[in-house]
């Protein structure tokens, strides 16, 4: 593929099945890492990513004019399980996981861009962005125009990474379950505040656990959900694990 359109405009997407079940890994990974079969399906992708495209694109000499995005479409599915041992990754502080609507453990996803020729190394940027935000960046970059005959939910992420912006175009962040929407979130941009609404939740099994491992998914609507109303309302600012839902007492704004 590089070396048919090294000296034209390309597009490559590569969807891996790495860090999802089954977990799928070579011989040569198994049992490198010390946290079991999903630590070395990562491991795996990594080397994948690193062997089969990054240091092609070096050598072929692209380096500084390709523009690489490399992100996951969800968080870790908690409820994937063998036995004791744990299938479908972690999701650190964040609450919930994969297929639960408006948690932060299913939307929150590393997003790691590399344009060395274009974008300065090593910055970090604590803004709300979306996957829908790579198509309208891909037609920024070919020099194209997105269709004005509809409404693109997605905003181009270059002025954010070239730092002619400091706030990502979406004021408001719709998360659905399905068809139904159970959560949305603002970016107060006069105080950079980011809150966020929960209308719908999954009931958790066991109630404690975060996941609903009784159901083996969570479901998006019937008895397995619960309706909030008014709905909890996180200050994800102050609370990015949403454990402490605010009130009138505690948050009179």
């Amino acid at each position: 593929f590089y070396f048919r359109n090294k000296h034209r405009p390309f597009l490559l997407f590569v969807s891996l099945l790495h860090v999802h079940t089954p977990l799928i890994t070579t011989e040569k990974f198994q049992g490198r890492s010390r946290h079991g079969l999903y630590g070395d399906n990562v491991e795996e992708m990594d080397w994948m990513v690193g062997k089969w495209l990054l240091d092609v694109i070096d050598k072929e000499g692209l380096k500084n004019n390709t523009f690489i995005y490399f992100a996951s479409d969800h968080g870790g599915s908690l409820e994937a399980h063998r036995g004791n041992a744990q299938l479908g990754g972690w999701n650190g502080i964040y609450k919930g996981g994969k297929g639960m609507g408006g948690w932060e453990g299913g939307i929150r996803v590393p997003g790691i861009v590399r344009w060395p020729g274009m974008l300065p190394a090593g910055t970090v940027i604590n803004e709300l962005t979306s996957l829908m935000d790579v198509f309208p960046t891909v037609v920024h970059l070919a020099g194209g125009a997105v269709p004005q005959d509809r409404v693109i939910d997605g905003r181009t992420l270059l002025p954010l990474l070239q730092g002619t912006v400091q706030h990502s175009g979406h004021e408001f962040m719709f998360h659905y379950c399905g068809v139904f929407l159970h959560a949305v979130r603002w970016h107060q941009k006069d105080s950079g505040t980011v809150w966020k609404a929960h209308y719908t939740t999954p009931v958790f099994q066991p109630e404690a656990s975060g996941a609903c491992f009784g159901r083996g998914i969570c479901p998006c609507f019937g008895d397995g959900v619960t309706h909030h109303d008014p709905p909890l309302l996180f200050d994800l600012s102050q609370d990015p694990s949403e454990a402490n839902p605010l009130s009138a007492d505690t948050e009179p704004l």
